[in-house]
């Protein structure tokens, strides 16, 4: 029997998780089931019997990123299951995409696809044993692991989108919309608080849209009939976050007419005002040959009625320049959007010919260098809006969720507002606190007095 197979020795996977918050809930689970099924991880390649790559496919460089990745897996290991996005495309001539690039990998899924992953596991790498899953340790008890620091946690609450955007192939490698149960969604949020999780994203491919799919059918909770839509959803979700003073934090938020039922929410402080709204354009002519729902006026009046309810509302949104077709005029129509709408936080990529994109086939495909060049104009706007709305910031005391302490705080620390996502929004740099008493560690919520900005991130004393 090899080393790898003995009995006396545990199973080693070298695992890599690449793309977005979704990609990452989906490496949760499979680790989760890793480990109650007795699998250690690996740090190294070398080190692992076995490697797991998960894959993003979405723009050109993810693909390359994932297909290099899988490249240096085999290298240095030469075994490896690929599952993911990636392992959904087809290349050319109809082939599999990551099996024609990487012939000797031993399994390829696509995304959302545990129990496939596992199977091929234990073809390759028969599990030492199963127990409950209650009694692996640095689980979230049915919540599982979780690949982010303990004291935030990202929620999916669905899977696949009913939109076919043209720029987007993400149905095509995930499908149409399916909700996961309200009451695993609940079951799952209140283990991630009681396991001491002070923020909860919640992440989906079109939050707005929860229960669509099921008509809005009624679930159940604790006993109680709670309904599988987002109001409901979010409601239930601040009063099990509480109790722990916890936050919940949506993104992926398609701006419909129903959102407006969620801001009064906001005011009330049972969720985060702040809203990750992905708009992509503004003008009608060009969210129409994105195939976008709603127009670009109705999402400023929306935007408008938004502040009206709740005035300290922060939206972040992702947009595209350059797109097929583009005229001068609606790019500078976008640029007047995004003053107009006063976005708090914008990201803009230019557009990426992605293979099996139907926006591809559009007339009037820009060259990339001015698609570069106005993705770089629409940033210097974003960073003009941007560090004029941080400005307001200086002078208020704000609570400030703890990343990164020094000392217990005593030299300093580095954590998040309420109007900062991990990852993709600013920081509050954390001076040393005047009270020479004072303290905090990562996962603490501190007070905060804002004395200054420093280009997108806030600077603060914790008093």
């Amino acid at each position: 029997m090899s080393e790898a197979l003995s009995p006396t020795k545990t199973p080693k996977i070298g695992f890599v998780s690449l793309g977005c918050p979704k990609n990452l809930t989906d490496s949760e689970l499979i680790l989760t089931q890793l480990s109650a099924e007795g699998y250690e991880t690996s740090k190294t390649f070398q080190g692992a019997d076995l490697v797991i790559v998960n894959t993003c496919g979405f723009i050109d460089d993810a693909v390359r990123e994932s297909l290099d990745t899988i490249g240096e897996a085999l290298a240095d290991n030469g075994k490896v299951i690929v599952t993911g996005c990636l392992g959904a495309r087809a290349d050319d001539g109809g082939g599999n995409l990551v099996k024609g690039v990487h012939p000797n990998v031993l399994a390829v899924t696509g995304p959302h696809a545990a129990q496939e992953v596992m199977e091929h596991v234990h073809q390759h790498l028969p599990k030492p044993h199963d127990p409950f899953l209650d009694l692996v340790p640095g689980t979230f008890g049915e919540a599982g692991i979780k690949l982010t620091p303990r004291h935030y946690a990202y929620l999916k609450i669905s899977e696949g989108c009913n939109h076919r955007c043209t720029f987007c192939i993400i149905p095509s490698m995930r499908g149409d919309l399916v909700s996961r149960p309200i009451g695993d969604v609940l079951n799952e949020a209140r283990a991630l608080f009681e396991g001491g999780v002070k923020e909860l994203l919640v992440v989906s491919q079109d939050t707005s849209a929860y229960g669509v799919d099921v008509k809005y059918r009624t679930g159940f909770w604790d006993g109680k009939p709670v309904r599988t839509r987002l109001l409901e959803l979010v409601q239930t979700l601040g009063a099990i976050a509480r109790p722990y003073g916890a936050w919940v934090r949506l993104h992926y938020v398609y701006p419909y007419p129903s959102v407006d039922d969620i801001i009064p929410l906001m005011q009330e402080g049972l969720v985060l005002p702040y809203l990750d709204v992905p708009f992509q354009h503004s003008h009608p002519d060009v969210l129409k040959r994105m195939k976008r729902p709603a127009s670009g006026e109705k999402n400023l009046e929306r935007i408008q009625r938004w502040r009206e309810m709740c005035p300290e509302l922060v939206v972040r949104s992702t947009f595209i320049a350059g797109f097929p077709g583009e005229t001068e005029e609606e790019f500078e129509h976008l640029l007047q959007f995004l003053r107009e709408a006063q976005i708090d936080r914008a990201g803009c990529f230019a557009y990426s010919n992605v293979r099996g994109a139907a926006a591809n086939d559009l007339p009037g495909m820009l060259p990339m260098e001015l698609r570069e060049e106005r993705r770089a104009r629409f940033m210097a706007v974003a960073e003009e809006v941007s560090t004029a709305r941080l400005q307001r910031r200086v002078g208020q005391t704000l609570q400030v969720l703890v990343d990164k302490a020094v000392g217990l705080g005593k030299k300093g620390g580095v954590g998040r507002s309420w109007a900062d996502a991990p990852e993709i929004d600013g920081l509050v740099h954390l001076l040393p606190p005047e009270k020479i008493s004072k303290t905090y560690k990562v996962g603490d919520f501190v007070k905060a007095r804002i004395v200054g900005t420093q280009g997108h991130d806030l600077v603060g004393v914790p008093v």
